[in-house]
Parts: structure tokens; C-alpha cells; sequence
């Protein structure tokens, strides 16, 4: 059985290339579509295959393929072209100012930003809250639920922000300070030191709060703004229902 199908991955883009003359005439969209259809194969390759071995390369192999992706969607829409990506806090804060640079992983709130630096190019936002409710999963594979979330950990930013009795707010960091040596803190005394930050994605689990769900941050600098909801509620999903882990009222305010 191989090992590898990148040869083939790879051949298919080739043979994509060498007929492009050809496929432009059903249109740009059409062959930009192919094209980047063909560059997904070639990559899910890439990353499965890296995913067997280990450690942090499969996750920089993806991240790297969503933000090649942005810039050939940015190209191909022209210079005046502008993008909102939504992601979750992990791919979207720059990761040098968090424990993922330790680990030697990239994302693409830093590529981007790196990309970009001195232009104002890229713009990074946050997102948090303290307690309330969301839609996610125990576990990979497993059907979503919708949970509770306790109140933030004490040594967290959303425990600071809670603290501060700013309710919900938008802090907007300055740009100048961001990158640099300044504490920069939002108005919000303590914010601009290193926390933990909690990251709640597709898979959650309330009983790790002591343990895990929380990534080492320096906030004013993983972010260019920082959307803060104290309380937050549960989306209501369109095309599925989701199981109920504690059965809660039509009243009960605000998940992630």
C-alpha cells in the first residue's frame, strides 16, 4: 500500500497548468476554481501525510494553506480587494505572543500580519467572554451539544475583564504600542501583562477548565482589538439540532 499519493496530487496540478490557456476560455472564475480545487488536493495530501508523524508541522502546513489561499483570492479580485476571515482566536491572534511560538508553530493572524507590517494591511480581532453558553463538541466525531461555560479562571483576561465592570466593549489597541514594549493595556489595568486566554473551538469541554482550554497570551499584542462579551449565549444552529447537555430556558443569556 503507499505511503504517498503526492506525486499524483502533484500531477494533477501539473497537468491543470499546462492547460490553461485552454480552461481560461470557460472563464476566470472557472479556472480559478479548478485551480484552487487542485492546489487542495495537492495540500490535504501534504497535511495528512504530515499529520500521521506528529508534532507541530501539520498544523503550519495548513495554516500556510489557508493564508495562500487568501492571497490568491486577494490577486485574483484585484488591488482594491478587501477580505474578512473568520477563524477562531488561534489561527486569528498572531501567534509569537502566545506558547505556540514556543512549539514552533505559525498561524495566519502572524503570517498575515507579517506580510503586512508597516502598511496597515491586516487588522486582528479577539474574541472572549466570560460565562454563558456555546455549541460544540466533547470530542472529534462526537455531535455537538449545547453547554454551559462556567465563569472565566481567575488568572484569565476574561476574569480582568469581568473584574473591570466594562460589560460588553470593544477595546481597540494602539497599533504603535501593539508590536512593542509598551504595556499598552486597553484602559484595563493588568490586561497588557501575559494571561491565559480561553479558546473554545468545535470541541469543548467544561470539565478541563482547571487543566486546559486556556492558551498563555499577551492580549494587547496577539490582537489588533479585542470583542469582549461578558455573558454570551448558545447560536442556534440551521441545519441540525443540537443536543442539550443541561435543558436550558429560552431566557438564558448569552456561548462563543
Amino acid at each position: 500500500m503507499p505511503t504517498s499519493c503526492e506525486n499524483e496530487a502533484v500531477e494533477v496540478l501539473r497537468a491543470l497548468h499546462s492547460r490553461a490557456a485552454r480552461y481560461r476560455e470557460d472563464g476566470r472564475d472557472a479556472y480559478f476554481d479548478a485551480e484552487q480545487n487542485a492546489l487542495v488536493a495537492r495540500n490535504a495530501e501534504l497535511y495528512y501525510r504530515t499529520m500521521v508523524r506528529g508534532g507541530p508541522a501539520s498544523w503550519n502546513v495548513r495554516d500556510h494553506h489557508m493564508v495562500d489561499t487568501l492571497d490568491r483570492l486577494m490577486a485574483h479580485h484585484g488591488p482594491r480587494a478587501k477580505a474578512i476571515v473568520w477563524e477562531h482566536n488561534t489561527h486569528i491572534g498572531d501567534a509569537r505572543f502566545t506558547n505556540m511560538a514556543r512549539a514552533g508553530m505559525v498561524n495566519v493572524g502572524q503570517l498575515v500580519r507579517e506580510a503586512h507590517e508597516g502598511d496597515a494591511g491586516a487588522v486582528l480581532v479577539g474574541f472572549g467572554t466570560h460565562r454563558g453558553s456555546v455549541i460544540a463538541a466533547r470530542a472529534w466525531g462526537e455531535p455537538m451539544q449545547r453547554m454551559r461555560v462556567p465563569p472565566a479562571r481567575t488568572d484569565s483576561v476574561e476574569h480582568v475583564m469581568h473584574e473591570a465592570g466594562v460589560g460588553d466593549a470593544l477595546l481597540v489597541f494602539d497599533p504603535s504600542t501593539s508590536l512593542g514594549a509598551g504595556s499598552n493595556d486597553g484602559g484595563i489595568p493588568g490586561l497588557g501583562e501575559p494571561r491565559v486566554h480561553r479558546a473554545i473551538g468545535v470541541v469543548y469541554d467544561p470539565d478541563a477548565e482547571r487543566w486546559g482550554n486556556y492558551v498563555p497570551t499577551v492580549l494587547p499584542r496577539r490582537y489588533d482589538a479585542f470583542v469582549y462579551v461578558d455573558e454570551t449565549r448558545a447560536l442556534d444552529p440551521l441545519h441540525m439540532p443540537a443536543q442539550v447537555e443541561h435543558e436550558l430556558p429560552e431566557t438564558f443569556p448569552s456561548g462563543m
